[in-house]
């Protein structure tokens, strides 16, 4: 089968397009045939072994243990391992796997869901770790509640534009931070109101729930534009070599016991029960990925790097 192979950490022209051996089933595994699979910045991060905090964690630390990137897909049931009961041969799903840049790929069955059928299968491949982060964002760090204030940074991005919907199905009045240019986006997606962050500075108003899923705003900044008692989560962010975003993290997490706020690190996690949570509420219609554009395969480096330059609206996408 042909999938993009890494051997060693570098820019993402390291990758390199192979014929590979198919992935065979384990116990409880599944083998997909890949229709699209996800591109976030996380795919770059992990494609350039930065921040080294990544490797250190258990990714490799002299090259990847996960040859082939990719880990937001959709496609459609080719095989089942030793006791599989949700899903058999032919059913379309989405969800994450080991190696999506290739045409075959093995996955958990937990870790899978069936499709929407109101959803292409490039819709679909953009929903698993974008829309888990945002859900377990609002849901379970943020405990947002109907009725709240509820500021999201970065909201026409992959987890932003999921993360403005998920807020608007759970009650909130939604403000949105976005670029200039973006406004009619986020009011399509839910907000109320929008703030253009090149032009206006958004602690002017106080948020009950600050969602930040993208950008370096240093914690004291972000916590004027919060109410009393309310709560700052940080999903998302970029940084150094060392430790990227997560510097942020680590400061919150100290900081929150000697402050009136709620500061909040999220290390998101897909599970089989929030892609079900996601799969009812796009079946509603309450729900909609957002695609920028779609590459195909061969074009994999080519759309690592418009992600990486922040632009994108939504999800960007690979067609099998």
């Amino acid at each position: 089968m042909k999938a993009f192979v890494q051997d060693r950490y570098g820019d993402p022209d390291v990758l390199e397009l192979r014929d590979i051996a198919r992935p065979v089933p384990g116990a409880g595994e599944v083998v997909v045939r890949v229709h699209a699979a996800g591109v976030d910045p996380g795919v770059r991060h992990l494609t350039t072994g930065q921040p080294y905090l990544a490797r250190v964690i258990g990714f490799g630390l002299r090259a990847p243990k996960t040859p082939v990137p990719g880990l937001d897909f959709a496609g459609t049931v080719e095989e089942t391992g030793d006791g599989v009961t949700k899903f058999r041969a032919g059913d379309e799903v989405f969800g994450t796997c080991v190696g999506a840049f290739a045409e075959y790929a093995v996955a958990r069955e937990e870790l899978l869901c069936a499709k929407p059928a109101r959803l292409s299968f490039e819709q679909a491949a953009a929903v698993a770790i974008s829309g888990c982060t945002a859900l377990q964002g609002l849901r379970d760090a943020g405990r947002v509640r109907p009725g709240q204030s509820v500021l999201v940074i970065g909201a026409t991005g992959g987890i932003g534009s999921f993360a403005v919907q998920l807020a608007k199905m759970f009650g909130a009045e939604v403000t949105a931070v976005c670029g200039t240019g973006k406004a009619d986006l986020a009011r399509a997606l839910g907000a109320g109101h929008v703030v253009d962050y090149t032009r206006e500075d958004f602690t002017e108003r106080q948020y009950d729930l600050i969602l930040d899923t993208a950008g370096l705003r240093s914690l004291s900044h972000l916590r004027r534009a919060l109410t009393p008692g309310g709560t700052l989560v940080i999903a998302g962010g970029e940084g150094g070599r060392w430790l990227g975003g997560v510097q942020r993290v680590f400061r919150a997490v100290l900081l929150n016991p000697f402050v009136g706020h709620r500061l909040r690190g999220l290390v998101a996690r897909v599970r089989g029960g929030d892609l079900e949570v996601l799969r009812e509420a796009i079946e509603a219609g309450r729900l909609t990925p957002v695609l920028d554009r779609a590459y195909p395969l061969a074009d994999a480096v080519t759309a690592i790097g418009y992600v990486h330059e922040g632009h994108s609206a939504g999800k960007v996408v690979l067609t099998l």
